[in-house]
């Protein structure tokens, strides 16, 4: 089954944002129908205006598998920004494509996030099962934030626990000691989201 539409059918409308090439061939893009036939920096610059005030970070130590999905999730709930703490390089097929869509930033150390989101006004707010951390179900979560996850396994590094201002758990009833940081992610960002965020927008179809 293809995914998308085909070409437009009709008249072609003649705003600015719609982009001539998809109108003409079809749009098989991974974007919902609101987006259908826009130009790709159409698209970015309508997410911009409608960002939410969370940011999610993630330590990438050991090219962490996880990351894609991160910014996959961080895109599917409008993080402003995605920020990865250590090596650059990571693996993007996980993100299918949303990395084209979602802004990402990158920090040599858990300091350099840190000193930033100060500069920022941004609370950071560690997610892993630690000791004394605070259940991520009684929480209220700071609107303007950066939620910080740790590598796959070892979960956050000491410096990173060291620099959350607040670390939150997930509550969890299985023998499996931890989820992964893709998983944790989307719970936490749809933890600030049920707090902070209006429903989303529903735009009608274009075609």
């Amino acid at each position: 089954m293809e995914v998308g539409v085909g070409p437009w059918l009709g008249p072609w409308p003649d705003e600015s944002h719609y982009d001539p090439a998809l109108l003409a061939e079809g749009d098989r893009r991974n974007v919902v129908d609101r987006y259908r036939y826009w130009r790709h920096e159409a698209v970015v610059a309508d997410l911009d205006a409608r960002r939410h005030d969370f940011h999610v970070a993630i330590e990438n130590w050991q090219h962490d598998l996880n990351i894609g999905t991160v910014v996959r999730t961080a895109n599917a709930f409008l993080a402003r920004e995605v920020h990865i703490v250590g090596k650059r390089r990571w693996n993007r097929r996980g993100a299918m494509v949303t990395d084209r869509y979602q802004h990402v930033r990158y920090h040599d150390t858990a300091a350099d996030l840190v000193a930033w989101a100060t500069e920022e006004g941004l609370l950071v707010v560690g997610v892993d099962n630690l000791p004394g951390s605070l259940p991520l179900e009684t929480v209220h979560l700071p609107r303007r934030c950066v939620l910080l996850f740790g590598q796959e396994g070892p979960g956050l590094s000491p410096p990173a626990r060291a620099a959350a201002a607040l670390v939150c758990s997930i509550a969890q009833y299985g023998s499996t000691r931890s989820i992964n940081a893709g998983v944790a992610s989307g719970i936490a960002m749809h933890t600030w989201i049920r707090q902070h965020a209006a429903p989303p927008p529903h735009g009608p179809s274009p075609s």
